[in-house]
């Protein structure tokens, strides 16, 4: 593996390598950039890793005994880019494979429908702070551009195609693309095969 670095590299894997201890001890490997905000509502399983300039902000308060605010399993690994943000909670599962600029939110500012909904003139950073939390289950891979917006589960296993939009739950074993998101395959556990729907 090491073969596929110049010494430079290699010179920066052992730097990252030291200083992701400091950071998040039980992670693997975090590459700088990178950016915490609410650090102590953050928690990453063993083997985290992170591409160049990613970003979690965990902003809300949680009650002493809760689960974190930002919860990844083990075994996650993000790429480049990828901004994580949360004020309730986001929960992302063992082994999920996060592809490059990748936004996941659980939260957005202001409300556009039902009772109590903001002005267009009100500015937007005023605007009431509404959330639903957010759960990627195990072994889930979201490819690049992916958008997860609050209130979303995405099942076990499932595949999400690049520059999707998911703003609805998408069940487990599946293939969904598009903005929004639609399944378009789920696996077959007696075929042992991906059925387009």
């Amino acid at each position: 593996m090491l073969e596929a670095y110049s010494v430079l590299g290699i010179v920066n894997l052992i730097y990252f390598k030291i200083r992701t201890k400091f950071v998040f001890s039980n992670a693997r490997l975090i590459r700088f950039p990178f950016r915490v905000r609410g650090k102590k509502n953050i928690r990453v399983g063993k083997g985290f890793t992170t591409g160049f300039n990613c970003r979690i902000d965990a902003f809300g308060k949680r009650d002493k005994g809760k689960k974190a605010i930002v919860n990844i399993g083990d075994n996650v690994q993000i790429n480049d880019y990828v901004h994580i943000g949360a004020v309730e909670n986001v929960s992302i599962g063992d082994n999920v494979l996060i592809a490059s600029k990748v936004f996941i939110t659980d939260h957005n500012h202001g409300s556009y429908s039902g009772v109590n909904q903001d002005s267009p003139y009100s500015i937007p950073k005023e605007r009431q702070i509404l959330s639903k939390p957010v759960v990627i289950e195990k072994n889930v891979w979201l490819g690049e551009f992916v958008s997860v917006l609050p209130g979303v589960t995405i099942g076990e296993g499932t595949i999400i195609g690049t520059m999707s939009v998911v703003n609805k739950d998408i069940p487990p074993f599946s293939i969904a693309v598009g903005s929004p998101a639609k399944v378009i395959k789920k696996y077959n556990h007696e075929l042992k095969k991906w059925l387009t729907i």
